[in-house]
């Protein structure tokens, strides 16, 4: 399985980690120094999430958050819990 959102497709980048060392100047420093990059992943925040598909049926997929807060996936419909007649409608 890849590390990819399943609705908007997003998956891992690549970029740069890069390590300062040093003061800033508008700080008191004499400012700082680049003593090293190294390549890097940024990877999304996937979460598995189980939803309801348009026939009716629940499956679990990968989404990113982003597509989760915008509500680009409608989240499983579950059940409706069960409830006890009240003792009004039993003796109408």
């Amino acid at each position: 399985m890849a590390k990819q959102c399943e609705i908007c497709g997003k998956a891992p980048v690549i970029g740069n980690q890069v390590t300062i060392r040093g003061k800033a100047k508008y700080l008191g420093g004499v400012g700082t120094k680049i003593t090293g990059i190294s390549r890097r992943q940024f990877k999304p925040n996937l979460q598995r999430v189980r939803i309801t598909t348009p026939k009716g049926t629940n499956t679990t997929i990968r989404v990113c958050t982003q597509c989760i807060r915008s509500g680009a996936i409608t989240k499983r419909i579950r059940n409706a819990p069960f409830k006890l007649p009240t003792a009004a409608k039993a003796a109408g």
